[in-house]
């Protein structure tokens, strides 16, 4: 499966833009050009084509996604439009400018004699560390804590902030394959998933991409799934089965659909309201409890620890009454969760206790009832 291969939304009509790395082409190759106010892209690992295009009008445009990574066999494709496609899979291709992914070429996880600074020139270089490193921190390994991120990014030995595409897991070291190996966080682990993407979506460093999966039978011996090659749900005759949307917008007959996910998808929202902002107010319990803010846009506090969170602290948001968009979202003028009120003086009290399934408050500017 070709890692460089992308499709993005843009205009009224969300149309989907297939983007592959052709070495050589430097056009806008370290910018992504998504749709303005959109910062976020998905990878619908193993979708049919037909699925692709409908999960992009029904889904992914509406809430704030800014482009696709795909699967494909060819290694390298003409770059092409897509206006639409048709249930044969046929579309209508043009000639685009390319954005040059470069994962194929270089895995750096330090030490390596090919190191992911010598494709700077090419491209956006896939960040590997990130997840690998992030994975550690959330499952409190080697002593880490949630603290220690203060400065995360380039602080932590990252490659520059424009280079760098960023990930928690994607579809090799969610089976154990490729960099980060048992720290990696995926869906089988959903607690420490949701809160490690979070994190990724709110902090500023990096192009962030987020992992759309399906499910398979895992078969654990000695610490190894004997079962890692195994494909997308699939028909008796061995093709790929369609992607069915639940009542509830989960997915079906062994999709996971991350993406879709209520915490992610608001926190990909969360990320487009706070775009451009600085990382402001950190507070740390010099544990596993931390917050941060991004301007004066958005907020978001984590409780890691093994005990509850109960503390007041400085937003830097405007007076007024937040939906958390963590515990449920605004629908109209009303908050399906959690509600936060900021002070006067930018001031905010939050609890979480370490019981909850979701141990995370987020809030930002459109949040605000």
């Amino acid at each position: 499966m070709a890692e460089s291969e992308y499709s993005f939304l843009s205009g009224e009509r969300m149309k989907l833009l297939i983007l592959v790395a052709l070495f050589g082409l430097s056009l806008a190759q370290h910018n992504p050009q998504l749709k303005s106010g959109r910062t976020t892209i998905v990878h619908l690992f193993e979708w049919r084509w037909a699925d692709i295009a409908a999960e992009c009008e029904r889904f992914l445009g509406p809430n704030g996604f800014g482009g696709v990574q795909v699967s494909r066999e060819e290694s390298m494709l003409v770059s092409c439009q897509l206006d639409h496609i048709a249930e044969q899979g046929l579309f209508t291709r043009n000639l685009t400018w390319q954005l040059i992914l470069e994962e194929n070429c270089v895995i750096d996880l330090g030490g390596e004699s090919i190191t992911s600074k010598e494709y700077f020139h090419l491209g956006r270089v896939t960040e590997f560390k990130y997840g690998a490193k992030l994975g550690t921190v959330f499952r409190k390994w080697n002593g880490e804590k949630l603290c220690y991120t203060k400065n995360w990014g380039e602080g932590w030995g990252f490659m520059p902030n424009g280079k760098a595409v960023v990930f928690i897991d994607n579809h090799d070291n969610q089976r154990g394959h490729g960099a980060g190996g048992g720290s990696i966080v995926t869906f089988w682990d959903s607690k420490l998933h949701k809160m490690a993407v979070a994190y990724m979506l709110a902090h500023p460093y990096g192009q962030a991409r987020i992992m759309s999966s399906y499910r398979w039978n895992r078969n654990i011996v000695n610490g190894k799934d004997q079962n890692d090659w195994m494909g997308p749900p699939s028909n008796g005759d061995g093709s790929t089965k369609p992607v069915p949307i639940n009542p509830d917008q989960t997915c079906g007959d062994g999709w996971v659909c991350e993406h879709r996910w209520r915490q992610i998808k608001n926190m990909v929202k969360f990320r487009n309201v706070v775009n451009g902002q600085p990382h402001v107010n950190w507070w740390d319990n010099q544990s596993n409890q931390v917050a941060f803010g991004c301007g004066n846009r958005g907020f978001i506090v984590f409780n890691n620890d093994n005990w509850a969170l109960d503390v007041t602290l400085n937003t830097g948001l405007p007076a007024g009454t937040y939906c958390d968009v963590i515990s449920g979202q605004k629908e109209g003028s009303r908050c399906t969760g959690k509600q936060i009120k900021v002070g006067s003086d930018g001031r905010a009290h939050f609890y979480i206790s370490n019981t909850e399934q979701d141990p995370f408050i987020a809030i930002h500017a459109n949040s605000k009832l």
